[in-house]
């Protein structure tokens, strides 16, 4: 289980996170094609829900969370 950082556009406060068994390989599978069909006009719209029910319909067995930012301590 690990959590990566997911950058799909320019704008930093796009990003999220995923919480996931997912390999690169695995993330790369299913966000290039949504990005380069909507970075070519051929796609519709995405978000980052779409994204996260996609790579979890591509790979029902493993575990995939999205987070938009994290709880802090401090100390």
């Amino acid at each position: 289980m690990r959590v990566i950082r997911i950058n799909t556009s320019a704008w930093s406060e796009e990003d999220f996170y995923l919480l996931t068994t997912l390999e690169d390989d695995q993330i790369a599978e299913v966000i290039q094609p949504i990005v380069n069909a909507e970075r070519d006009g051929e796609g519709d719209y995405y978000d980052n829900d779409m994204i996260l029910q996609a790579l979890k319909d591509r790979f029902p067995l493993e575990y995939t969370d999205m987070y938009q930012e994290f709880d802090k301590l401090t100390f």
